[in-house]
């Protein structure tokens, strides 16, 4: 391909059907992917495949197997994934507006968010049914027999009506005057007859009968477009779909692309259907990278009517469908529930857990990053060991280095101390903001291991070789990542240097290292150790982010375990500082890169003592996903370099319970963000977990006891 398009910034905004099969066209065809930095942006990290929901809430699917992973499809594409509540369009500055983060400047776009359920009279208080996400989180919490109010008169409504009879509930139809509204007459009749076979009752404003009162209410009510998209000043028609010509380009801005249920071809209007959002993925695939490339685009004429299959959930007993075909109806019948089945089930094979194979990946592509990217222990001591000691003799075997987790480079005026920590690493995640946030998290732990509170900062940045706006916006976003933590405590960046990757790797380059300074107050210094018989250990929040990041990487870890370890890596442990200290803390130091048992030996290394594990404890704080990776063989490539602090096991630490080969994996797993570990009076460790759980650390549990020597 010609390269016109590098050095340009295409943004797919939303994750639904259209871009999803444009994700995996790219990984499976790698030359046919535009020669550009290509961002996706989702609410997301998956998105719910349309034609499986009714029976996902009917029970018949689970939620695996009715998502499509769109972090794995993205990895696998050379996508960026940014996953973030779209909020609007600057058309003149060509930017995508976010939620509580920095726009995205883009040269073109590509739109397919979806849609929302169109609210009509005395639906405000409603739940509505799309977007989909808050609703199926409400059906999961649902019990039996829960009487439940379905506003609609339309196909959705009818499924989900006998979804959620399927699930056991009690639901109660509410339609308009006129009834159901099918497209005709017959699927009316008998689909008001499907309904009254599965008890299903209401169907009209002013029925009386089974009226659940107060139960709550889902919306199904036709849907609109975002209004964010009329808002922001682009072509729309009716219920706010974005006007499109036949080449899928917004009607006077042949910049932007859109498809799915937000958007409609002006001159050949159609429904919002999942069927045209799949049809029309090939045709934007195509024009995309011929609009990259300055080549003539393809005109798309859609079907005039599309075939429906709706699902009766099995509501009054084995599952059924019926087809809707224009006026023809058939059904309800087995046969059809089974092609609809099998119809659907093929469409997600295509996103199967193997996914498709990665084009030229190889042994350099799938080392982790983040802190796993780190040298590994033995190497690191042996070079420091080589380097003069203060004296100028070279440091002796056995004599312990210094190994606080931050430097004391002073003191102030009122006999505080003064710290600085570096640390930095390559790029965890795709996404430059979210980047920036979590290395700084992870930089600034080593001041807060030691007592101290965040001052200022300084950055280096390593950016890939990009065009200059690109290389201008990648450092913009990653940046404010880093300025999110800062700003929230009162510190500065206060300078900082820029580097350009020399990196053989196409698409690697992205990396940040911080050096982060900081304050504690006099008394007030916490070092590693020595740790002192009867302390309790206390970890504040689960671990396992090695496994999941190196499992991600090979497309074996479940996006909602991704999205589970990157909440918990998000949450500043800043607060912890003064919380620790009110309850005693004598020692300290934060998990990272050498895993939990290699920074538990640094803590007993001017130690005469004894560590007992609870094996229990520990294993209620593996990260989801985290333990089922491991005992499948998975991990990160640092763990074998940690391994050697398994050793430490036939030495000064014990475990209460014998471990499983998983739960021992999990002991030397490199950590990103890592929780910190406190030893503090026993005594004090019920009201420091209360302290804990109530600052929002809610799994923080006390994982060990320091014993007695052995005399």
């Amino acid at each position: 391909m010609a390269a016109e398009s590098e050095g340009q910034h295409l943004i797919l905004a939303g994750g639904g059907h259209s871009h999803a099969l444009l994700l995996r066209r790219w990984a499976m065809q790698p030359r046919r992917r535009p020669r550009a930095l290509i961002t996706l942006v989702s609410r997301s990290s998956t998105a719910p495949y349309s034609g499986m929901v009714p029976g996902l809430v009917a029970g018949l699917y689970s939620h695996k197997q009715s998502a499509i992973d769109l972090r794995r499809l993205a990895r696998q594409a050379d996508v960026n994934l940014i996953v973030a509540e779209i909020s609007g369009l600057d058309l003149n500055g060509q930017r995508l507006l976010l939620v509580g983060r920095p726009a995205l400047r883009f040269d073109w776009l590509s739109l397919d968010v979806g849609a929302e359920t169109n609210s009509e009279a005395g639906a405000t208080a409603a739940l509505p049914v799309k977007p989909l996400e808050p609703f199926l989180s409400w059906c999961a919490q649902q019990g039996d027999s829960r009487a439940v109010r379905v506003l609609g008169s339309g196909a959705a409504a009818v499924e989900v009506a006998l979804a959620l009879r399927a699930r056991g509930l009690r639901p109660w139809l509410q339609t308009r005057a006129c009834g159901l509204d099918l497209g005709s007459t017959r699927a009316n009749q008998l689909l008001t007859r499907v309904l009254n076979e599965a008890g299903i009752v209401g169907q009209g404003p002013s029925a009386a009968e089974g009226d659940p009162g107060d139960a709550p209410t889902i919306a199904c009510t036709g849907s609109r477009a975002p209004l964010w998209l009329a808002a922001s000043g682009l072509p729309t028609g009716e219920r706010g779909r974005v006007q499109t010509t036949a080449t899928l380009q917004v009607v006077g801005r042949p910049e932007i692309f859109a498809t799915g249920d937000c958007a409609v071809i002006a001159a050949d209007p159609r429904p919002p259907s999942g069927v045209w959002a799949v049809r029309a993925a090939p045709v934007l695939a195509i024009n995309l990278q011929r609009a990259l490339t300055g080549r003539p685009l393809q005109r798309w004429r859609p079907q005039r009517q599309a075939l429906q299959l709706l699902g009766d959930g099995g509501a009054a007993g084995p599952p059924r469908a019926i087809a809707l075909w224009g006026p023809l109806v058939l059904g309800p019948s087995r046969w059809l529930w089974l092609l609809k089945d099998r119809i659907d089930r093929r469409f997600m094979a295509g996103f199967g857990s193997g996914g498709p194979a990665m084009a030229g990946a190889d042994a350099n592509a799938m080392a982790c990053r983040g802190c796993a990217a780190k040298v590994g222990p033995a190497a690191l001591e042996a070079a420091l060991r080589q380097l003069e000691a203060p004296g100028g003799s070279p440091q002796q075997a056995g004599q312990p280095l210094n190994q606080d987790d931050a430097a004391v480079v002073g003191s102030g005026p009122s006999g505080e101390w003064l710290l600085q920590s570096v640390d930095g690493f390559p790029a965890l995640v795709s996404d430059a903001w979210l980047n920036g946030r979590l290395t700084t998290l992870h930089a600034c732990s080593d001041l807060w291991a030691c007592g101290a509170q965040l001052e200022s900062a300084q950055a280096v940045v390593t950016l890939p070789v990009l065009g200059p706006h690109l290389q201008s916006d990648l450092l913009h976003q990653t940046l404010a990542g880093v300025r999110s933590v800062l700003d929230p405590l009162g510190a500065r960046l206060i300078g900082g240097h820029t580097l350009e990757a020399r990196d053989a790797i196409a698409g690697a380059g992205l990396s940040l290292v911080l050096t982060v300074n900081g304050r504690a107050p006099a008394g007030r210094l916490w070092p590693k150790g020595p740790l002192q018989a009867g302390d309790a250990l206390i970890l504040v929040r689960p671990i396992g982010t090695g496994v999941l990041f190196a499992a991600a990487m090979a497309g074996a870890a479940q996006a909602t375990w991704i999205d589970g370890a990157l909440a918990v890596m998000e949450q500043s442990q800043a607060p912890l500082v003064a919380l620790l200290a009110a309850h005693g803390c004598r020692a300290c130091t934060d998990i990272t890169g050498f895993g939990l048992l290699g920074h538990l030996g640094e803590m007993l290394a001017a130690t005469e003592a004894r560590l007992q594990i609870d094996t229990g404890a520990l294993a209620a704080l593996a990260l989801p996903g985290a333990l089922e990776l491991l005992g499948a063989g998975q991990a990160s490539t640092l763990a074998p370099a940690n391994g050697r602090a398994l050793a430490l096991l036939d030495g000064p630490v014990a475990l209460r319970e014998p471990a499983s080969a998983d739960l021992l994996q999990l002991l030397i797993d490199p950590q990103t963000c890592g929780p910190l570990l406190a030893a503090l009076p026993a005594q004090h460790a019920t009201d420091a977990l209360r302290a804990l759980h109530q600052q929002g650390f809610e799994q923080a549990a006390v994982i060990g006891r320091v014993l007695k020597p052995l005399s």
